[in-house]
């Protein structure tokens, strides 16, 4: 398709760093202690290297909590947990629902569980895998994402495409990533390919955007 940005994976090279996506991170353990307030609350957190956004929390997760308004009851999927804090922010919103939080780094699941029990969350559970194989055949009211865009296009259009399979029927995805990500890509792609359904721009800031998408019925019958 003409004027598409470039593959954020090939733009990066060969880079030699490790990656945060990696299974098993082999960077040498430099932990940290950070903090947010989030509806009035101090969370705290413990983050390590090997991680993303080991140092800070990032501005695109920043923006996407932002965006976060699940129901009192709702079910939550925090897909590509990191060291938690969408998760955790995501179980505050929703402390009548359920909240589960997956990522194939075993570094991030372990800091994860960490967190939950740090902030005293009991209605949260960590899953380590790739994608929606954590979820199983399970069903959730909000999927939300800062998805790996250094792995590649085909990763995230996997991720697109399984996503209808693993939401209820009102259920959304809330999606973050920026214009060097190629956010209006897959803004477009999801337009033209959640057939009935809707894509609109949740929140922007610091060159991020926040997408909230809802399939049509064809998408969620797969």
């Amino acid at each position: 398709m003409a004027g598409e940005p470039p593959d954020p994976a090939e733009a990066a090279g060969e880079a030699g760093n490790e990656q945060y996506f990696t299974p098993r991170p082999r960077s040498p353990h430099h932990r940290r202690q950070l903090r947010f307030l989030y509806r009035g609350q101090v969370l705290t957190f413990e983050t390590d290297a090997g991680v993303f956004a080991a140092e800070k929390l990032d501005p695109g997760t920043a923006l996407l909590i932002e965006a976060l308004d699940p129901r009192p009851g709702d079910t939550v999927l925090d897909l590509g947990c990191g060291w938690g804090a969408l998760g955790v922010a995501a179980a505050r919103a929703a402390p009548k629902g359920r909240v589960l939080l997956t990522d194939v780094n075993r570094r991030a699941v372990l800091l994860a569980r960490q967190n939950l029990r740090r902030n005293g969350i009991e209605n949260g559970e960590v899953r380590p895998g790739a994608l929606f194989a954590p979820a199983r055949e399970e069903r959730f009211d909000l999927i939300v994402t800062n998805p790996p865009y250094h792995a590649g296009r085909e990763l995230i259009l996997k991720l697109l495409t399984e996503a209808p399979a693993h939401l209820s029927a009102e259920g959304r995805l809330l999606l973050v990533g920026k214009g060097s990500q190629g956010v209006q890509f897959y803004q477009r792609w999801l337009t033209e390919n959640w057939l009935g359904g809707s894509v609109a721009v949740r929140r922007r800031g610091s060159g991020y955007r926040v997408l909230e998408a809802r399939p049509g019925p064809r998408n969620l019958q797969r």
